[in-house]
């Protein structure tokens, strides 16, 4: 069980003293049973006037820190120790009338899961659905992890990893014209795919790090984001097509969220003159202690 120090620096600067608003922050780890957090501070400078803390409607811990002083600098600080225990693949036990594809899930589970398997982004052509049938067998039954273990190989082969500073994701289809993308692409491809297959899924942003020197993980610098498939008897199992891996090892989740956009793990307002702003940097460094560093390079997103 490796423990894990972890250190997530996010700071804004700006030529002149500025005034903050309220600012929404989702850097805590998730607390369960293949994650236990053993300590965690956040530090804000400027101190805030007040933070306080809340579970949004996926369960994730979500700071909510109001300011009253201005400031050229805004730096939000988050330390976490905590012990890991990543689920291997051969721990996957799918119930077995869900072994096979196609499938219907539960009528238990179904209400449950409609707006996970819902799509959320235009596609005219079926280009998407074209894309994920071909991990489908033609005229007979398809063995569903290696299916889905297949899609997250496939994206690590035949697509390119790029870095992007910029805001935004590209639209799934976007990324698969393009065959590059950043993590978050990825993620979103990836889901998008699944749900044309009437699979939930759902996106997850979080850290990777190297489990050990023999192990490597790409879309380290700054926060990291893959994917949840829901497939029962197992529930919620985790597939980073950035790394064409599956299960969390050398992940650690964050938020998980319907969509990209309910998982940013720093938001918030300011006002001053125009043209204010200078710039943000993002800095992640993981230690796995007692056994090896690894050192992530400051980067402005994955």
């Amino acid at each position: 069980m490796p423990s894990l120090t972890l250190s997530h620096v996010t700071k804004y600067s700006y030529h002149q003293p500025v005034a903050f608003g309220e600012h929404r922050i989702m850097v805590r780890p998730r607390e369960s049973y293949d994650q236990r957090l053993i300590d965690t501070q956040l530090t804000i400078t400027p101190e805030p006037a007040e933070v306080r803390w809340l579970h949004d409607v996926f369960g994730n811990a979500v700071a909510i820190a109001t300011f009253d002083k201005r400031a050229k600098d805004l730096v939000i600080d988050s330390r976490v120790r905590l012990d890991h225990s990543p689920a291997e693949l051969q721990n996957v036990d799918i119930e077995r009338y869900a072994r096979f594809y196609p499938f219907t899930y539960s009528s238990e589970e179904m209400p449950d899961l409609l707006r996970s398997i819902e799509r959320q982004h235009h596609d005219p052509l079926r280009e998407i659905d074209s894309w994920a049938r071909r991990f489908v067998a033609p005229g007979g039954q398809t063995d569903t992890l290696a299916m889905l273990s297949e899609m997250t190989a496939a994206i690590k082969r035949e697509f390119t990893y790029v870095q992007r500073p910029e805001k935004g994701t590209q639209s799934p289809i976007e990324t698969l014209a393009r065959r590059k993308g950043t993590c978050r692409d990825y993620a979103m491809l990836m889901i998008e795919a699944v749900r044309a297959l009437g699979f939930a899924a759902r996106f997850v942003s979080g850290y990777v790090y190297n489990p050990t020197r023999r192990e490597s993980r790409t879309g380290g610098g700054s926060t990291h984001a893959w994917v949840r498939v829901y497939l029962p008897g197992s529930g919620w199992v985790e597939f980073d097509p950035t790394n064409g891996i599956v299960g969390n090892r050398g992940l650690i989740r964050v938020a998980i969220a319907r969509d990209i956009y309910q998982a940013v793990p720093v938001s918030g307002t300011w006002s001053g003159f125009p043209g204010s702003f200078l710039d943000m940097t993002v800095s992640v460094d993981i230690t796995v202690d007692e056994d090896e560093t690894v050192m992530q390079h400051p980067s402005l997103t994955a």
